[in-house]
């Protein structure tokens, strides 16, 4: 061991520690602090274990019980009275409830100087301000504002002399001035009530004796049109809001240009004049109505769009200057459903060989309404072979339309219909395996595609007509533009 480096033979290994007994007390103080004397009830049921808790929580209760040493009552005290002084500090701090005469001040709680009333004294007026809710009517509002139902009900009539009330705006506000009244228990008569029924009148109801009189009071109006005009620029709503039109004018200017000129045509050097109702209340307010006049110069083609109605049931269109209305566009769709059969050949469903489709089938519950998708005259409503109860519409110009299938009709021979008026109602009758509506189209007698048919119709002015329109056109042109 020494050759090979070890420090000798005694550090080689372990020590040998000789084995000291353990006493006995060790032994069992070791036993018991590694017995679990509590523990859960729950689990193991029935082995030692359990039973050494059950032991163990009995003998816990017994001692607790043995042990009670009772529980003793604790004594009260009431604080005496204070008197003088000390009674006049503690009301300064105190805080009462506003019943009780508290207030905001220093000293919230009363003494013994203040004397209850025996009732509250009444102001001799009280003003204040109601406002017409949507859905609301005059009468409800003057009442939920305090004013008695016989008062209410008498203004109602007068104001109803001057203006229609369904007419009176939602917000509307009342300023009103109640009077003192003669006991608790009636309401306060109105003495006085103002508020702004039309955009140019003002009513006022003052009391006299026992009734009420109402008073006019017109506001001075100005209703000069609006002129704006100015470039396109990189963007023409841009640049129209920045000349001043509101947003809504605007909208209904690009509206009109864009269903005679491509929007994305318009270039930065080109000029638009928009002219629209308006009207100037003396008080200062505005407001902006419909738009009459909307034109577009783009150097070698100027487009001029006028308002103009016709009084044939065209009214609101816009009309070239010298007199024509064009309307372009498709044909909307009759009725709310999903196409179950297009047009063309096919093979029928009920007949078993290949025919001509020569319309479209369109899917739709038993009663669902059938609308006319563009202005025109019936020419036949009733039934028609193997298309069950049928109306034929015509729209001029050589385009007609049919439908088919009608479970009844709501239209009559000779009857004119406008765009969107219902002319019937889906069915399954004639030639048909179940609700739908069969929609067919012919252009010069000739069916095609109701998807694919695109109209386009000129209208023009003659006459009496014509001459009204060149002056409203004058009358519009000779408008100073706002600056």
């Amino acid at each position: 061991m020494e050759l090979a480096g070890a420090a000798g033979s005694r550090g080689f290994g372990r020590a040998i520690v000789p084995v000291r007994e353990v006493p006995l007390r060790d032994r069992v103080r070791g036993t018991l602090h590694q017995t679990d004397w509590v523990p859960d009830l729950g689990a193991r049921i029935g082995s030692g274990t359990w039973w050494r808790g059950l032991v163990t929580c009995t003998g816990l209760i017994a001692a607790a019980v043995l042990t009670n040493p009772g529980i003793r009552p604790i004594p009260g005290f009431i604080t005496t009275s204070m008197t003088g002084a000390e009674r006049e500090e503690a009301h300064t701090l105190s805080i009462a409830p506003l019943g009780l005469g508290a207030s905001t001040g220093r000293r919230m709680a009363a003494n013994d100087l203040v004397r209850p009333l025996a009732e509250t004294p009444e102001r001799p007026t009280i003003e204040l301000t109601a406002a017409l809710g949507n859905g609301d009517s005059f009468g409800a509002a003057l009442q939920r504002a305090g004013v008695g139902r016989a008062d209410a009900a008498r203004a109602a009539a007068l104001v109803s002399s001057e203006v229609a009330l369904g007419d009176l705006k939602p917000g509307t506000m009342l300023d009103l001035r109640l009077g003192r009244r003669r006991d608790r228990r009636t309401a306060r008569p109105l003495d006085h009530l103002a508020f702004r029924a039309r955009f140019d009148l003002n009513l006022a109801l003052h009391r006299e004796g026992d009734g009420l009189t109402m008073e006019r009071r017109p506001i001075a109006i100005d209703r000069t049109p609006l002129r704006i005009q100015g470039l396109a620029g990189s963007s023409l709503y841009r640049s129209a809001r920045a000349a001043g039109a509101p947003a809504k004018l605007v909208e209904a200017y690009i509206k009109a240009i864009a269903a005679r000129t491509s929007i994305g045509a318009i270039g930065a050097d080109d000029k638009f004049d928009i002219i629209a109702d308006h009207a100037r209340a003396a008080t200062g307010e505005v407001q902006v109505g419909q738009l009459q006049y909307a034109a577009l110069d783009q150097g070698s083609k100027k487009l001029r769009l006028v308002r103009w109605e016709d009084g044939d049931g065209n009214g609101g269109q816009f009309w070239d200057a010298n007199g024509q209305s064009k309307r372009q566009g498709f044909m909307g769709m009759p009725v709310s459903g999903r196409i179950s059969s297009t047009f063309g050949m096919r093979r029928h469903p009920l007949l078993g060989f290949l025919r001509m489709h020569k319309g479209l089938d369109l899917a739709a519950p038993h009663g669902t309404p059938i609308y006319a998708p563009i202005e025109g005259r019936v020419a036949m409503a009733g039934r028609n072979r193997g298309y069950g109860n049928f109306v034929k519409l015509d729209h001029g110009g050589g385009i007609a339309s049919g439908y088919g299938h009608m479970s009844r009709f709501a239209v009559s021979a000779g009857q004119r219909v406008s765009r969107g008026q219902i002319i019937g109602y889906v069915g399954s009758t004639g030639l048909s395996t179940g609700p739908h509506l069969h929609w067919e189209v012919w252009k010069n007698g000739t069916n095609v595609n109701p998807r694919s048919i695109s109209l386009s119709s000129v209208a023009t002015l003659s006459g009496e007509k014509l001459r009204a329109f060149k002056a409203k056109v004058a009358n519009l042109l000779g408008v100073p533009t706002a600056r």
